[in-house]
């Protein structure tokens, strides 16, 4: 079967594997969508910190269903979305329920190899049935989920004033959902691109670029008061620094993205807010059904699909998706 391999940074390979044999417990899933994250354009820049190459990128999957048991609740033919994030489901963090953030977990495309590939066989699990949605929409729950598990690790609620730092897809993502909350969201990025899709189909009613006034506008937005919620989806350290400055008295600051990095802040400024600080990592099964759920009831707009190439595109045509005059929101990998 074709293989996209990310040999090291920067270099890519279509290289022949073996079709894999569904062990006991697992599934058989003809992967027939994938998505294009941050995390892969990382991983081919030489900037994610929990990798070793080679890998196999992808973890934004969408598949028809090849090959299962007998007494399976999924069945040849299904389409389904992959959750990437295969947990232990023994440690202390799985027996609470935070599968997301398991001890021992791998994450397809990060910690094991991923879907840039025609099959992969996977526990059952993992592999969660998406009635009523597209194979796009299908390869969409993965990303659209973090955004999900952010604004539900924030307890976003109606009327609430929230700021989305990072206009890109999990940023966008954030937006969606802290929306559907009933939260008044502003989004703060430098890519007038990006602001003017968000206002366009997404509707976010408040979009600022940065600049040297945009802390004044953000404030005049909020009557000088800031923000009850503010989510950083940036991965860039100095802007997860700048953003505690962002967070109302009593608010909360969610650190969706990552970094290579320490992250510093002025304690007294803390606490005097009293800033509760939340980190959001992965999501969950649940996080994924809120996702599809949304799907189903047409709140996500399929518009964010921008660019699409073929599997065996993908070696020559990938390095494209790193530059931002492609307007790349979301790439999808067609199989």
């Amino acid at each position: 079967m074709l293989t996209i391999i990310c040999d090291s940074p920067g270099t890519l390979s279509a290289i022949d594997r073996p079709k894999p044999t569904r062990g006991e417990g697992e599934v058989l899933v003809r992967i027939r969508r994938v998505g294009v994250c941050g995390t892969d354009l990382h991983i081919f820049t030489g900037n994610q910190p929990y990798l070793s190459y080679p890998r196999v990128m992808g973890h934004e999957l969408a598949g028809v269903v090849e090959e299962t048991s007998a007494s399976s609740h999924l069945v040849v033919g299904d389409t389904v979305s992959i959750v990437p994030y295969i947990s232990c489901g023994h440690c202390s963090a799985c027996r609470k329920g935070m599968t997301n953030c398991c001890r021992n977990i791998g994450v397809l495309g990060v910690h094991r190899d991923g879907g840039m590939t025609e099959y992969l066989s996977l526990p059952e699990k993992f592999v969660l049935k998406a009635d009523g949605l597209s194979l796009d929409q299908a390869a969409m729950v993965e990303f659209l989920a973090i955004g999900a598990h952010a604004v539900s690790r924030a307890r976003v609620e109606d009327g609430q004033k929230v700021l989305v730092v990072g206009a890109g897809p999990i940023g966008m993502a954030v937006a969606i959902f802290a929306r559907l909350n009933g939260g008044e969201v502003t989004l703060l990025d430098g890519r007038t691109d990006r602001l003017d899709f968000a206002t366009n189909y997404l509707d976010v009613p408040h979009t600022v670029k940065l600049g040297d006034d945009d802390t004044e506008t953000l404030s005049e937005i909020t009557g000088g008061d800031f923000f009850d919620v503010v989510f950083d989806a940036t991965g860039n350290a100095k802007a997860m620094e700048r953003g505690f400055g962002f967070v109302g008295h009593g608010g909360t600051y969610v650190l969706v993205s990552i970094v290579s990095s320490e992250i510093r802040f002025s304690d007294p400024e803390f606490h005097k807010r009293e800033t509760s600080l939340l980190g959001s990592r992965n999501a969950t099964v649940e996080d994924f059904e809120r996702v599809m759920e949304a799907m189903r009831a047409g709140a996500i707009p399929e518009a964010l699909i921008t660019h699409r190439m073929t599997l065996s595109e993908v070696a020559e045509r990938f390095s494209g998706l790193t530059d931002p005059a492609a307007g790349v929101v979301k790439a999808i990998v067609e199989i």
